[in-house]
């Protein structure tokens, strides 16, 4: 019997993956998932889904949505991406892991499909995820999305609700370069006549929303234009505010499924322990407060220094890794300059190496020094701390991954 770890290094080596990989792992057609799907016995037919796309939040909203599903009383499933410490988060029944059997049982079973067809490294994954809930028999699954919507493998589904998060500059490798043109693609999840939700109401690209609504006879509704509740939530960040707008619209718009309330508010405050979810303003220490976010465009990366700013602390810390292809002229000019730096690279072929992240970052004014890797940077800034300063982690889902 192959095991679980040898199953996962055969995934990740032999097959294309986006994280690893980059632009060169992106598949432009939905042929092959469409394949697979047909292959597996159209799995993706036999459960109920919300399909949730977005730049920012589209993982924190499938984890509250499921959280929700689950207080209610339902059997739901979650699919999202990428995973923090082991794959089989990707994949959870009611906040339960798939198990290292059935990943093995599954690759093992399928490998000759997925060597002749040459799936990538998401459409096997998708197609794992998708074979697993439909043979549990889950309620309704959430699924989020990838990379885009229009072209991603998860577009294969005929939810029933659609969410998008919002609208920001990233992956514009991929999906275009302007918001306009990103929009088109995370709107390609609208199906003919399926409501859709979008959570923040974005002037410059509002429009393409409705028109693409419009054309599909989709119901659309911005969540942001509705009054907002104080709901206890236990991710800390300011910016999930307009991920739970978004959320409650979404059970707004499914009357059919008896959610009441109280569903509602305990699913949100206790989005953690029902699904587990990490690595979202995550607090590590008190003394000195440390805090993890896996923001890692523009957009996130925004709001949670701007919440970072809010603290009261003495001295600001920052250890930080990115993954090669992000756009640093555009990243780092948000980072104060009044904050001491320790740069690393994350442990993945796509890191950048810290050296060139250091000097990158010292033309615009963040003075640093370059470590070997997280551990040493991260004991390096604890090190110098004082109780009443703030340390931060973040820059990359890759580099949160390795300190929660």
């Amino acid at each position: 019997m192959v095991s679980y770890d040898e199953t996962l290094r055969w995934m990740f080596s032999r097959l294309p993956m986006y994280q690893q990989k980059g632009a060169s792992a992106y598949n432009s057609k939905l042929d092959t998932i469409l394949a697979f799907a047909k292959y597996l016995g159209d799995p993706h037919k036999k459960f109920k889904s919300i399909h949730i796309a977005g730049t920012n939040g589209k993982g924190s909203s499938s984890h509250m949505l499921a959280s929700i599903f689950q207080e209610a009383g339902y059997k739901v499933g979650l699919y999202t991406s990428p995973h923090l410490k082991d794959f089989r988060e990707r994949i959870k029944i009611s906040g339960e892991c798939i198990s290292q059997t059935e990943v093995t049982c599954f690759i093992q079973e399928h490998r000759s499909f997925l060597e002749e067809h040459d799936l990538s490294f998401f459409e096997m994954t998708v197609g794992m995820a998708f074979d697993y809930f439909a043979k549990q028999k889950v309620d309704i699954a959430m699924i989020e999305v990838g990379l885009g919507g229009r072209l991603d493998a998860t577009n294969i589904i005929h939810p029933e609700i659609s969410l998008i998060t919002n609208i920001g500059l990233d992956h514009q490798d991929l999906l275009g370069s302007t918001l306009k043109e990103i929009a088109r693609e995370k709107a390609g999840i609208i199906k003919n006549g399926t409501p859709v939700v979008v959570s923040e109401f974005q002037e410059e690209v509002a429009t393409i929303f409705q028109d693409i609504a419009l054309d599909k006879k989709a119901p659309l509704s911005f969540a942001s234009a509705n009054e907002s509740k104080n709901y206890s939530l236990p991710l800390l960040g300011e910016y999930q505010i307009k991920n739970v707008k978004g959320v409650v619209e979404v059970i707004a718009q499914l009357p059919s499924y008896g959610i009441k309330e109280t569903h509602l508010v305990k699913g949100l405050k206790n989005v953690v322990a029902n699904t587990n979810l990490l690595g979202r303003w995550q607090i590590l220490s008190e003394k000195p407060l440390t805090i993890c976010d896996s923001a890692h465009n523009r957009e996130g990366l925004t709001l949670v220094l701007q919440q970072l700013q809010k603290r009261r602390f003495n001295d600001l810390h920052f250890v930080l890794g990115f993954v090669k292809g992000k756009d640093l002229d555009k990243i780092l000019p948000l980072f104060p300059r009044n904050a001491s730096y320790y740069f690393c690279k994350p442990k993945v072929v796509r890191g950048l190496e810290a050296e060139i992240l250091r000097d990158k970052a010292a033309k615009f004014g963040l003075i640093g020094t370059s470590y070997s890797s997280l551990g040493s940077a991260y004991k390096a800034a604890r090190d110098r701390a004082d109780n009443k300063d703030l340390l931060f982690i973040g820059g990359s889902t890759f580099t949160v991954a390795e300190v929660v």
